[in-house]
């Protein structure tokens, strides 16, 4: 599927709304018990992206995207302004030591970096593969190493030139975005006076 590493161009952080949604398959069984199948490993994302009230210059920038976009053809990163960091909280600056993305074997230089969300006792891992630019901070065995590695922002893999040895712990930090497209062909504005009063900018997560 194509996808464009660029940004959504409009600041989504007021009058958004979306979140991750799991599929999972429930069939009831004598006496009320229940059979779940959960389909899918990862959560998918959906977002309702509405600006509110925006500048025409801002409709003429959205318009110009989703034209470049070809409507749902073509994917692009979002950030979600409620989760986009390695740290717990999902807004505060990253830490090297934020998440665990693996241990050293001797062998292996290549991880994918994960984010943990966890209650309970209960984890999730989320695989990262649009981190942000820069924003990459990687350790291992409690040190931050600032050479010595690499990362694709285009897959969120992180590559060591030589491999961690057996037992230790690789760590990363990090910002992030979502892989989305646009989840409708037509883009529906509502302008009032030269100004965009309302867009309905329904977006969902893809699979990189």
């Amino acid at each position: 599927m194509a996808f464009d590493e660029v940004s959504f161009p409009l600041k989504v952080r007021y009058g958004t709304h979306g979140g991750p949604q799991f599929a999972t398959d429930i069939v009831t069984i004598a006496g009320g018990y229940e059979r779940r199948n959960q389909r899918w490993s990862q959560a998918r994302r959906c977002f309702d992206a509405r600006t509110g009230v925006v500048s025409a210059s801002d409709a003429a920038l959205l318009l110009a995207f989703f034209h470049a976009r070809v409507g749902r053809a073509r994917g692009f990163r979002l950030k979600d302004w409620n989760d986009f960091s390695s740290a717990r909280d999902g807004v505060s600056a990253p830490n090297f030591q934020d998440q665990i993305i693996g241990t050293g074997d001797g062998s292996t230089t290549c991880f994918q970096l994960v984010k943990i969300y966890g209650s309970c006792g209960v984890s999730h891992k989320r695989e990262i593969r649009k981190p942000v630019s820069g924003s990459v901070l990687v350790g291992v065995d409690g040190v931050l190493y600032e050479t010595e590695w690499s990362v694709d922002v285009t897959t969120g893999i992180v590559t060591f030139a030589q491999a961690p040895a057996s037992g230790l712990v690789i760590n990363a930090g990090f910002q992030f975005d979502v892989p989305v497209r646009f989840n409708t062909d037509q883009l529906n504005l509502s302008a009032v006076d030269g100004r965009l009063d309302e867009a309905d900018i329904p977006l969902i997560e893809v699979r990189v």
